[in-house]
């Protein structure tokens, strides 16, 4: 049987040079401040890398680093922690960081997520999110709650 596969791609534009979004998404103390995890790796090609969350300690997601290519672009797998024994359960997340005119276009594409998994589910309200921190931390200084969630009606 076919694991049916889809895919999310994000685009933003933000008011940092390329080597500061660059950084952003690779610096585990910045991306504390904005994700509320921190991206643990020393980013080598074939390196482990953890999504480390702060409150707890643990890093919920891992994969390995794919490509590493300062300050332009970045692609690592992607997986749960709980589910790293499966190669069916892991995605890959390429970042895309280009100069656009005095800004940065970062494109985030999440692909070979599976169909109709809480992978899938949670990456689609995880991302955008977590890119406006991304863009409101490197634009003021300060990044949003990722955590929020809608008010009650």
């Amino acid at each position: 049987m076919t694991i049916e596969r889809t895919s999310f791609v994000y685009v933003t534009f933000i008011s940092a040079a390329p080597e500061k979004v660059f950084e952003a998404i690779t610096s585990a103390d910045i991306s504390s401040r904005y994700w509320g995890h921190s991206n643990v790796s020393d980013w080598q090609p074939g390196a482990r890398w953890e999504h480390v969350r702060n409150e707890s300690g643990v890093a919920e997601l891992t994969g390995r680093v794919v490509e590493h290519s300062p300050p332009s672009k970045l692609v690592i797998s992607w997986v749960n922690r709980s589910e790293e024994a499966d190669p069916q359960a892991y995605s890959r997340v390429t970042f895309d960081i280009i100069p656009y005119d005095g800004m940065t276009k970062l494109i985030v594409t999440h692909d070979d997520l599976i169909k109709g998994s809480g992978m899938e589910q949670g990456v689609s309200k995880g991302w955008p999110i977590v890119l406006s921190s991304l863009k409101s931390y490197l634009e003021t200084g300060t990044g949003l709650n990722v955590f929020a969630k809608p008010k009650a009606a």
